[in-house]
């Protein structure tokens, strides 16, 4: 039996956790409920009694066996693993990797950006295969981002690397981002931001639209629906959104220059008739060169944190 990784994605619900081949097969995954009470606290302790009681089913042995483990917490991660803070998560000013480290007989822990750790997944055994250079774009309740260059995660000085979600992208927004920024990616591209520009447009406008049935419980998904049936009004809402996610990836494109560029996230569901239109405006927005990444779309769903929490150990 060769060496074996773990790989540990925290979420403010769940904490997922993968065993992993070191050439990145998946053997067992499996969840720990975020026990989020007195500050976090429990959350690491959780985490590491349901491995030791995995390997110990496994007759795998914590010292032996095992190279070391990789986490991804949703937050900004320091260079030395410490975290500043995790609002989903009650965390303050901890050090995670240490604590990890600490709990599971001193194997050695590695952390990143939760975004940033899906985005190392994709490169790895995702979406991004075969690509040593990628921009990740998770969109779901929020827009995440992450770089990857040369294999390896680009954090930044300040952990504020890849957060494409708050680039500004709209001027004529009034409402503040819960980054406390005003037109940001994430309040328009994200599954929230979808429906609110959907209840904009239809409190706007008072054309017919298969939307109008949802009233003010519209989601994302409904939106992408009816423009994918040729609803007009969904077909704008989407358009909107588009644009701005173009005109974002086209900054990102002249500034990185990946080679491709892996869109995921529940909203990423939508398939190529997302990827075709956010391709359009990206195009637009690019006319330096023809020469530019492409845009595909991330495969590894929610386990992408889970592999690219494995990979920071390797």
């Amino acid at each position: 039996m060769g060496m074996k990784c773990i790989g540990i994605d925290v979420g403010g619900t769940t904490v997922k956790v993968g065993l992993f081949e070191t050439d990145g097969t998946l053997l067992d995954k499996w969840e720990v409920k975020s026990r989020k009470e007195e500050d976090g606290k429990y959350i690491l302790p959780d985490v590491a009694a349901s491995i030791r009681e995995k390997l110990a089913g496994l007759g795998l042995d914590l010292k032996k066996d095992i190279v070391g483990a990789g986490l991804g917490v949703p937050g900004p991660v320091m260079p030395d693993g410490s975290v500043e803070v995790c609002v989903n998560l009650g965390w303050h000013h901890v050090n995670p990797q240490k604590e990890l480290s600490g709990l599971l007989d001193g194997i050695p822990v590695k952390s990143g950006n939760d975004a940033n750790v899906a985005a190392l997944g994709e490169m790895w055994q995702g979406g991004g295969k075969g690509y040593s250079d990628i921009i990740m774009i998770t969109l779901g309740t929020g827009v995440g981002g992450g770089v990857i260059l040369d294999q390896k995660i680009l954090s930044g000085r300040h952990g504020l690397g890849g957060e494409i979600g708050h680039i500004h992208v709209r001027d004529d927004e009034w409402e503040h981002c819960n980054c406390g920024g005003v037109g940001c990616l994430e309040q328009i591209a994200s599954a929230t931001g979808i429906a609110r520009e959907a209840r904009r447009k239809m409190a706007a406008d008072s054309r017919d639209s298969m939307l109008r049935k949802f009233g003010d419980d519209v989601t994302a998904k409904d939106v992408l629906d009816a423009a994918k049936a040729g609803d007009e009004l969904a077909d704008e809402v989407f358009e909107v959104v588009a644009r701005y996610l173009g005109l974002a990836l086209g900054q990102a494109a002249l500034i990185v220059d990946p080679e491709i560029f892996v869109i995921g996230g529940g909203v990423s569901r939508a398939g190529q008739f997302l990827v075709d239109r956010v391709f359009k405006y990206y195009d637009y927005f690019t006319p330096i060169s023809k020469f530019k990444a492409k845009i595909g779309l991330a495969t590894l769903g929610n386990d992408a944190g889970i592999y690219g929490a494995a990979r920071l150990i390797l």
